[in-house]
């Protein structure tokens, strides 16, 4: 079964390194840029970021009040208040002109209510972090670049099964000297097998590395990420919602102003308490009150039927993720979420992104992330050099090396044939990134047979 397997593999490993190999190349690349982002903000927004403690800190009503001058019409999205002494206060405002999902933020020294700047912020990242992430999934190139960062994803753990069945499927002599070359790259005179063995070694070492990143890279992604997500509905995963619904009352203040992009008119000073609105520092308290720590982001009601949601937003190990509602007519806590409580698909797939994104373990999380993008950078470098050395020893020029032999099908026994085509065909059906290269494979494959033909026809 094996012999007729192997080169349907060697054929389908073959063509997916060559032609998916440059968005591979790609997405290392951006991505080993991405993970020193943390180093580059923390020395290009060192002003904006950290301030010297200075004693008590003033409210945050006064915190924002001092943001929305330097915002004149945002209306305020979020109000994040950092963990540590020497952190300053973010408070994000959303500003007539800027793309769906940026914001202004101004960061507020919480010791004496100066505005230290502002700065154009995407969701929570600030603008270097936003730069290589978006050149990291897009390309920069929009909602259509996203499909070189989910066809990277979904042919990446393809590629590492079948290098991993191909690798460990090799005849090897000698338990002792059949490990030492499945873990060992091998020394001596350059050449394709010295080449073969630092792609196969390597890649054995990393495979779990890339397999985390393939599957944390399609729960994002636009297409095989839907999938991903309904499935996860349908198993009862999905990410849960603190209830925010309170009884109606009339707030006047914390999220509307006159000139924001809602069209609200006059609204009273932001934060202040009053007998509609106890004020944000009241909202801020009952949340240390239930317990959340840490760095806390706290969201304005979205109208009158709502409550303020204040979230922790710690995402290293151990996660804080809880949230609880506040009713702002009295500053009781009416709902409460706790991470410990999301269905276990939530909290797995909460803990990959964020390992992916280089957050989970800190400086450590970088460094492997950093690691594993030199090495999948190798393994495609690796690859080609393979393919440039098979090309016929006479050859002159740029001339690329043989193809697998082809034919392979016909030697796959029939009952192991017929499910590969069925769980090939689930898969892409769930992965239309995986299924539309695979079918232009086969085509590809069909075409330069028919060529051959017609070529030994006409001798």
């Amino acid at each position: 079964m094996w012999s007729g397997l192997r080169p349907l593999l060697l054929r389908l490993h073959f063509y997916a390194g060559i032609l998916i190999g440059p968005f591979l190349l790609t997405a290392a690349v951006t991505g080993l840029l991405y993970t020193a982002t943390p180093q580059i903000e923390s020395v290009v927004y060192r002003h904006e970021l950290k301030v010297g403690e200075q004693g008590a800190a003033e409210p945050l009503a006064t915190q924002v009040e001092a943001a929305r001058a330097a915002v004149p019409g945002g209306r305020l999205v979020s109000v994040t208040r950092g963990a540590g002494a020497t952190d300053s206060t973010r408070v994000a405002f959303d500003v007539r002109g800027l793309p769906e999902g940026d914001t202004r933020t101004a960061f507020v020294n919480p010791y004496s209510g100066e505005v230290l700047g502002t700065l154009r912020t995407t969701g929570e990242w600030l603008p270097v972090r936003a730069w290589f992430d978006s050149l990291h999934r897009t390309l920069h190139l929009g909602s259509f670049g996203r499909n070189y960062s989910e066809l990277a994803a979904s042919w990446l753990w393809v590629e590492v099964a079948g290098g991993l069945a191909l690798w460990l499927g090799a005849p090897r002599n000698r338990l002792r000297l059949r490990l030492r070359k499945l873990f060992v790259p091998r020394r001596g005179p350059r050449g394709r097998g010295r080449t073969l063995s630092w792609h196969g070694a390597v890649g054995l070492w990393v495979s779990a590395g890339f397999l985390a990143l393939s599957a944390t890279g399609l729960t994002w992604s636009v297409h095989a990420g839907a999938n991903i997500g309904k499935i996860q509905d349908s198993l009862g995963g999905s990410t849960p919602t603190v209830a925010t619904a309170v009884a109606t009352t009339t707030v006047t203040g914390i999220g509307h102003t006159s000139g924001g992009r809602s069209g609200a008119g006059r609204a009273a000073a932001v934060g202040s308490a009053s007998r509609e609105d106890v004020g944000i520092d009241a909202v801020a308290r009952a949340a240390r009150g239930a317990g959340l720590h840490g760095t806390l982001v706290i969201t304005p009601p979205a109208d009158a039927r709502s409550a303020y949601v204040v979230k922790e937003n710690t995402r290293r190990w151990p996660e804080l993720q809880d949230s609880v509602a506040v009713d702002p007519a009295n500053g009781k806590v009416t709902a409460a979420l706790r991470f410990d409580d999301y269905p276990v698909l939530a909290k797995l797939t909460r803990w990959g992104i964020d390992a992916h994104m280089g957050l989970l373990f800190g400086l450590a999380n970088q460094i492997v992330l950093a690691l594993i993008a030199v090495a999948l950078i190798g393994m495609v470098l690796w690859g080609y050099r393979m393919w440039w050395l098979r090309r016929p020893a006479r050859a002159t020029g740029p001339r690329p090396g043989r193809l697998p032999v082809r034919g392979a099908w016909r030697r796959v026994p029939g009952k192991v044939m017929a499910p590969l085509v069925v769980v090939a065909a689930v898969i892409a059906y769930y992965l239309p990134l995986f299924g539309l290269p695979l079918a232009c494979f086969l085509l590809m494959d069909l075409v330069i047979a028919d060529v051959r033909r017609r070529k030994e026809t006409a001798r």
